[in-house]
């Protein structure tokens, strides 16, 4: 049998490339680690490592190492979870929010919140669309903010509000300065792919992010690059509000296109009547910029 203890081990020697430094980590002997290791190899009747050195993985390895890796996230955050729970018995909120409106009206709803319950205990976690779906499914979350519409078991969903793509750019780069630009314009430029440009379904705009040479995942990444003022990229304007003041963000000619940032509720809560008032408190948050349009469910 297959034990967690045996994927930390296995993980934090393939992780760390030797025994010495992941005995070290784990507070183990360098022996204990081998022993460990042997075992889970010969369960799975296959070499994980190519030497005996353990610095480089075999196939089998790199696959073991990738879904360990996956296992035991998934394991620590569920103990977090129960500790969470056990140390909160007068309520604990557990929100997964995709970063552009956790930077919103989140930190004053959590404010509001916390002065009408002052031992709640909150856990606050930003993340991508993808992943909040995951930690709905899992347990892991009370309420989600998403930007991906899906049907998700065990969840109740609606809309909290729309907003528009448009270009994002320095204010001193060329395109700050020139009244709704077109596609050309903006992938003619120093584009820059991010995660939320995949959401646009318009035609010129999937072939352009095909042909884009780079994408950056990370939002605090993406805008660290955009205010050089060399490159630009496509957001949605509610991101644009949380930025600094030397972006602005420009509307693109043709670009009609809305995004929907939803909420999630679970219907397997432990404090079902403290997610409910926050959800309703979300409801009535100003969500909104100048020229979008709230959409909140009644």
């Amino acid at each position: 049998m297959i034990k967690i203890d045996m994927l930390r081990c296995f993980s934090t020697v393939a992780q760390f490339g030797t025994l010495s430094e992941a005995a070290l980590r784990l507070g183990r002997t360098q022996s204990a680690l081998s022993m460990t290791l042997k075992q889970l190899e010969e369960h799975l009747g296959a070499r994980l490592f190519e030497t005996e050195r353990k610095n480089k993985l075999t196939p089998l390895g790199q696959e073991v190492f990738r879904l360990a890796q996956q296992q035991l996230r998934q394991f620590d955050d569920t103990v977090h979870a129960i500790e969470a729970a056990s140390n909160a018995p007068r309520g604990l909120l557990r929100i997964a929010s995709i970063p552009s409106a956790a930077s919103l009206a989140l930190p004053d709803a959590i404010a509001a919140l916390m002065q009408t319950h002052p031992h709640l205990k909150v856990d606050l976690r930003d993340m991508d669309s993808e992943m909040v779906a995951e930690a709905m499914l899992h347990g892991q979350a009370d309420l989600g903010i998403t930007s991906r519409r899906q049907p998700l078991t065990g969840t109740r969903q609606e809309v909290l509000f729309e907003d528009s793509f448009g270009l994002l750019c320095g204010v001193k780069h060329p395109l700050a300065g020139q009244e709704n630009p077109t596609f050309e314009d903006v992938f003619g430029a120093n584009f820059i792919r991010n995660n939320l440009c995949d959401h646009i379904e318009h035609n010129a705009v999937k072939a352009a992010l095909q042909n884009a040479n780079l994408t950056v995942h990370n939002t605090h990444s993406l805008i660290a690059m955009v205010r050089t003022h060399e490159w630009v990229t496509i957001l949605p304007q509610s991101v644009a509000r949380a930025l600094p003041s030397e972006l602005t963000f420009k509307s693109i000619h043709g670009l009609c296109e809305r995004r929907t940032v939803s909420l999630l509720i679970s219907e397997r809560t432990r404090f079902p009547d403290l997610v409910d008032d926050f959800a309703m408190t979300l409801r009535h948050c100003d969500w909104t910029v100048p020229g979008s349009s709230a959409a909140y469910a009644s």
